[in-house]
């Protein structure tokens, strides 16, 4: 069997350690993004529960019976921003 050295120019594709590091960037990337479609498909994302809007009312409630009046600037300030401006649609 001959021995081909990558140096000699009429050495194959695969003799020369440059083409397998060009090779190797989008194979790496091809096997990512498999693993990303694997993962992504194999664990379903957690569905939002419907009366999620009561449940944050209900943890307000709670946290303000155990803290008493020191929540009571941090909620006013969320009611007037919800607030409309008086006069306004």
């Amino acid at each position: 069997m001959k021995n081909v050295s990558a140096d000699r120019p009429d050495a194959p594709w695969w003799k020369f350690p440059l083409v397998w590091m060009v090779i190797a960037g989008p194979a790496v990337v091809v096997v990512a993004g498999i693993a990303t479609v694997w993962i992504a498909v194999g664990t379903p994302d957690p569905v939002v529960a419907e009366d999620y809007y009561r449940r944050g009312m209900e943890i307000n409630k709670t946290l303000a019976a155990q803290h008493g009046k020191a929540l009571l600037p941090a909620l006013q300030g969320r009611n007037h921003a919800a607030t409309p401006l008086p006069g306004s649609p």
